[in-house]
C-alpha cells in the first residue's frame, strides 16, 4: 500500500499564528492555536476593559455575551436560546453533573474511551451523592454497528441517569455514532451529554442532527477561538434544571444567562470568539476540514512506517473529516500515564516536536494532528527521528 499523498498548502495560512517556527506544533487537539487577528481582537477588548472597568463590567456586558453566543450557536447549528457559554468541555460536563441531583442507587455510564477530566467530575457527583459510576469497554476496532449495540445492551433503564458518549474520542481518536447512540438511549428513556470536545471547526455534523440531550463543545480547538470559549447545548425540558457551579449576580436571569455570568471573569475571549469563526471561514471551512484530515492521515502513516506498524494495524478513526489520528507505540511503551507524559516531554525537548501520547488499556499511542499551519515535511521528521528516541528508552 502506498503513503497517501499529503494535501497542498493552503497559501499563507501559517503566517496566521504566532507559533514558535522552530517547533513541529503535531498536536493542536490538546490546546489549539489561536491565530494572530484573533489575539488582537481579544487585545483591543482587554484594552476597553481596563480604559474604564467599571463600565465595560454594568454597561451591556450581558447583551454583547448573547450576541456572542448566538453567532458562535449558529455556526454550530444549536439553538440559541438552548447554548450557554462556558469555560471549557469540562466546565459544561461538570454543569451538566451537578444539576443531575443524583441520588443512591443511581448510575452514570461512560465509555473507556472517555476524556479523564469528565471522569474525574463523575467521581465527584458520584462520590457526594452515592450513584455509581459504570464503564462500558469498547474496542478500538468496534465497527459503529458494535458500538451502538454495547451501548443498547449495556444501559439500565430506571437506573442509569445519564450516559457520557465522546463524539470524537481524546485519548484514541475515534469518530463515535453519537446520533445513533442517543436514538438508542433515547429508546430507553436515557438521557446523554455528548462530549464533543473537537467537534466545533472540525466535524460538519450540526449539534441539531446529533440530538442530545446535553452536548459540550469547545471553540478554542478546531474553531480559532480564544483559549477558554466551549457551549453546553440543553435540551428545552433540561433547560430549567441547569444550575451555574457558582452563584453570581444573574441567577435570577435563569439559563443560559445564569450559567453564563460568573462575577469579574475575563469575558473578552467568549467576545472575540466570533473573530476565530471569521478567519475559519476566510480560509473555507471545508477546504480547512479536508487539508487537516488529509494531513493527518498523511502523518500517521509516515509515523507509522518509520515505527514499523503495518499499515493494517493503524486505527481508523472512522470518518474522513478526522483531523486526529493514532499510531501505536511499541509494546510496553507509554502505558501508563506518568510514562506517556515523560515520553511527550523528551519528544518535545529533543526532537522539538508536540505531540500528544495516552496510555490506553495497557497499550501506548502516539495522537497526531493536523492543521493549516503544519507542513509534511514535520511529520517526515518525526518518523526519521523518532525511533532512535524509543531505542534509547
Amino acid at each position: 500500500m502506498t503513503v497517501p499523498q499529503p494535501p497542498e498548502p493552503i497559501p499563507g495560512a501559517r503566517l496566521l499564528f504566532s507559533l514558535d517556527p522552530s517547533v513541529s506544533h503535531l498536536n493542536h487537539g490538546s490546546f489549539g492555536a489561536v491565530p494572530v487577528a484573533v489575539q488582537r481582537a481579544q487585545q483591543r477588548l482587554r484594552d476597553e476593559m481596563e480604559a474604564n472597568p467599571l463600565r465595560f463590567f454594568t454597561q451591556g456586558l450581558v447583551d454583547r455575551i448573547a450576541h456572542a453566543r448566538r453567532h458562535l450557536a449558529t455556526f454550530l447549528g444549536a439553538d440559541p436560546d438552548g447554548t450557554t457559554l462556558v469555560g471549557n468541555a469540562t466546565t459544561g460536563a461538570a454543569v451538566v453533573l451537578q444539576s443531575l441531583a443524583l441520588r443512591p442507587g443511581d448510575e452514570i455510564v461512560t465509555t473507556d474511551h472517555g476524556y479523564g477530566a469528565v471522569a474525574l467530575s463523575v467521581a465527584r457527583e458520584c462520590g457526594r451523592s452515592g450513584a455509581a459510576h459504570r464503564t462500558l469497554p469498547v474496542p478500538l476496532t468496534a465497527t459503529a454497528e458494535e458500538v451502538v449495540e454495547i451501548v443498547r445492551t449495556g444501559l439500565r433503564p430506571g437506573r442509569t441517569r445519564l450516559l457520557i458518549v465522546d463524539q470524537l474520542t481524546s485519548p484514541t481518536a475515534r469518530l463515535f455514532p453519537v446520533a445513533a447512540v442517543v436514538a438508542v438511549a433515547r429508546e430507553q428513556g436515557v438521557p446523554v451529554l455528548v462530549d464533543a470536545a473537537h467537534a466545533p471547526g472540525m466535524l460538519p455534523a450540526t449539534v441539531a442532527s446529533v440530538g442530545a440531550d446535553f452536548w459540550v463543545g469547545n471553540l478554542h480547538k478546531w474553531a480559532y477561538a480564544p483559549r477558554g470559549t466551549a457551549v453546553l447545548v440543553v435540551a428545552p425540558q433540561w433547560r430549567e434544571r441547569i444550575q451555574p457551579l457558582v452563584v453570581s449576580w444573574e441567577q435570577d436571569s435563569g439559563f443560559p444567562v445564569r450559567v453564563e455570568w460568573q462575577a469579574t471573569l475575563d469575558y473578552t475571549g467568549w467576545l472575540a470568539a466570533p473573530v476565530g469563526l471569521f478567519a475559519l471561514r476566510s480560509l473555507g471551512v471545508d477546504r480547512v476540514r479536508a487539508h487537516n484530515a488529509a494531513l493527518a492521515a498523511y502523518g500517521q502513516r509516515v509515523v507509522g512506517d518509520a515505527l514499523g506498524v503495518a499499515p493494517e494495524r493503524l486505527p481508523d478513526p472512522g470518518g474522513p473529516a478526522v483531523a486526529m489520528r493514532l499510531v501505536p507505540l511499541p509494546p510496553g511503551v507509554a502505558t501508563t500515564l506518568d510514562a506517556a507524559r515523560e515520553l511527550r516531554t523528551r519528544i518535545a525537548e529533543r526532537l522539538s516536536a508536540e505531540v500528544s501520547i495516552a496510555g490506553w488499556n495497557g497499550h501506548g499511542y502516539l495522537r497526531l494532528c493536523g492543521q493549516v499551519y503544519n507542513t509534511p515535511d514535520e511529520y517526515d521528521r518525526l518518523a526519521v527521528r523518532l525511533p532512535t528516541l524509543l531505542a534509547q528508552g
